[in-house]
This record gives C-alpha cells, structure tokens and sequence, in this order.
C-alpha cells in the first residue's frame, strides 16, 4: 500500500514518506516551504519498481524553474531524496511525458509560479486532454479566475493552447504566463450564488468536424432543460496544430452570479485503447457530470480545491474562508500535507443544506489563518 508516514524529527531531518502517491503534493510544498523531503519504497514492491518517466520528467521541470535544487534518486528508483532551491522561474520549454497530460504538470506550475523570482513564460509540449488529469481547457476557464480573486492578476496571467495534442501521441503545445507576486490576498468566499450561464468548448482533432457539433447538440439536449443561457464553442484544429493522435471531447464551465466557476469534461478513448464512445453519449455524460457538480455545489469546484486551500495556506496573517462541496480525496491528503509542512490547520464546519435551497450535498466552510508566506525572492518595485 502507498500510504504516507512521516518522521517526527522533521524539524531536523526535513520529512520521509514510503510510498509513491501524493507524489506531487510532497515535491511542490516541499519546493514551497524550503523543506527537505525523502520518499522511500516507491513501488517497491512492484515488478517494475521505482519512479515512472512521468514522475522523471516532472523533477525535471522542478528542476528548471528553480535554482540550486539537489536531487537524489538511488539506482532503482525506489528512493527519492529532494532538497528545494529557490524559485527562479523566466522562460522555460519542456517535453512532458505522454503517460499524463500538460494539466498533470501545468496544475504545479500554476501553485508555484505566483512565488518566484522572475514571472514565468513556460511552453508545455505533450497530451493536452486525457482521461486522468484536468485538461488545459479547464485550467484556463476555472484556475485562473480562482487565481484572480486571490489577487493574482495583471496582463501577464494566460493559458494558451497553441496546438491540441490527445493521447497517446500528443503533438500539443500549450504557453503558461504568470506575473509574480510579494504576497497573496486572503479571501471570503462564502456564497457561491446561482448559475446564470454555461459555456464550454467541444473539441475534435483529426476527426470529422461534425464530432464537435454533434458533441454540442447532445450535451444542449439536457442542459437547455435548466438553463437557456448556454453557448458551446467548437473547436476543431487541423493539420499541424492537430497533434499526433485522433479524438475529441467536451469541457463544460457553469458560472454564477458572484463569479464561482464549476467544471466537467469528458475525452473520448485514446486510439486502440478501451471501447470506442459515440460523440452523442460523450455529451449527455458530460453535461451530468456538471449537473453532478453544480448539485455538489461550493465557492471552488472539485478539480481546484487543493489549488484554493494551498493559496488560503499562502495568505497574508488574517483569515481566509471558502465554502467547498464534498471534499475530494486528493484534497483530504493535502490538507495532511499542508499541516506537515506548513504547520497550518483548517477548521471545518459541515454546513447543511438550507429548506429553501434546492437539494444539495452537505458543504464545507473550511476556514485558515494565513501562514503570512512572503516571495522573498520577487524584487521590490
């Protein structure tokens, strides 16, 4: 089992954990922090132990946008030792491995790159969508407003997708620009507010554009049942900008009245792999996959919880509150993170839902005083 333990001499020794998951979490605070990690028994146990290329490949694009880093892998990969540098950023270009997405690699740079020295102009080349991490089209419609409300804003804050690449053979590029800041705003957000529109983008690339249309209608077949104010863009690039690989999908984004953002997407299955899904079925799925998350509710939709806690975590000293919905997993697991590395806990408060409200799952106001974290690094203008 990948579990986590860690040592209570950490004060000295910096933190260990066994086990493989949560990997990303463990490198990024550590990166932030300052705080040595070890993890040992990675896939120990496995036939084929040790880290994964696309756990290589993301030290490595740790390793480039900072300065002075060490790190130490023994020769099966099994253990891993990292001492962070400092957060260095400028411009950078990486080949990310085509065993996860550019969202995999993109999430840790948009938690890291408000922290460093120079604002970071990265150029990502890989999987643009797949079925395991978020893709790039709903990290530029859900993360970078999250990220203006803390404060994180400016003419240099952008995801462009430059070319669409989907699994297995990726062909994507995408460019992420983010203005550094000296310190993160805290945030009140308490009242996620009712849906007022729904926008979203149906892709294709080296398929029929007709996929993409016939994306849209289905997915409007269920929505326009809710709401009348939807529009989905179709999305279909050819020939170069058009990645190795066929395939298509859909993201959905709900907006509210007080400017929360909820997700849900769905990508069809890479070639060769898995049954093959008709465009009509993709879209019914992923429009209830946003009624799920609308019902699921919160200020922060699943795919950014961790992205929102680490920022409230970050903040100036006073109190930051947000009103999620149920907590996800990975987001339970950062929070233990978080408490190890910075010493920061949350007071969580379990809100029901009220008699007026349409049925809803249980939220939770989760509730910090920031850790006063300071870019040390940035110069003072």
């Amino acid at each position: 089992l990948c579990g986590s333990r860690r040592n209570n001499n950490m004060a000295s020794q910096g933190l260990t954990y066994d086990g493989c998951n949560f990997f990303r979490q463990r490198l990024i605070l550590s990166t932030l922090s300052g705080k040595r990690v070890k993890i040992r028994h990675v896939r120990s146990k496995d036939d084929n132990p040790g880290l994964r290329d696309f756990e290589a490949s993301f030290i490595r694009l740790l390793d480039k946008v900072t300065n002075g880093t060490r790190i130490e892998i023994n020769q099966t990969g099994t253990v891993l030792f990292y001492q962070p540098g400092l957060l260095f950023g400028g411009t950078i270009e990486h080949e990310c491995n085509v065993q996860r997405s550019v969202g995999y690699y993109l999430e840790a740079l948009i938690m890291l790159a408000p922290f460093m020295k120079n604002p970071l102009r990265a150029l990502l080349k890989g999987v643009t969508n797949d079925q395991k991490d978020p893709s790039v089209d709903l990290l530029k419609a859900t993360a970078i407003p999250l990220m203006k409300k803390f404060g994180i804003d400016g003419d240099g804050l952008e995801i462009k997708i430059t070319k669409r690449g989907m699994a297995p053979g990726g062909g994507g590029e995408v460019l992420f620009t983010c203005p550094v800041r000296r310190t993160i705003r805290p945030v009140q957000m308490t009242e996620p507010g009712k849906i007022k529109r729904i926008r979203g983008t149906a892709y294709s690339v080296r398929v029929s554009p007709q996929m993409a249309n016939r994306i849209v209608d289905s997915a409007r077949s269920i929505l326009n049942q809710f709401i009348p104010d939807i529009y989905i863009y179709t999305d279909h690039m050819k020939g170069a900008n058009s990645g190795k690989s066929p395939g298509f999908g859909l993201t959905l984004i709900a907006e509210t009245l007080n400017g929360t953002f909820l997700s849900a997407e769905m990508v069809s299955n890479p070639q060769g792999q898995g049954e093959t899904i008709l465009p009509e079925d993709l879209g019914r799925k992923c429009a209830k996959i946003l009624l799920e998350e609308v019902y699921r509710g919160g200020c922060v939709d699943s795919a950014n919880q961790s992205l929102a806690l680490l920022y409230m975590t970050l903040g100036q000293q006073d109190v930051s509150k947000t009103l999620l919905g149920p907590l996800s997993p990975y987001t339970i697991e950062f929070l233990r993170h978080i408490r190890d590395f910075f010493q920061i806990m949350f007071k969580i408060e379990v809100k029901k839902p009220n008699e007026e409200e349409m049925k809803g799952g249980n939220k939770v106001l989760m509730t910090c005083v920031g850790a006063g974290y300071t870019n040390i690094s940035k110069t003072l203008k």
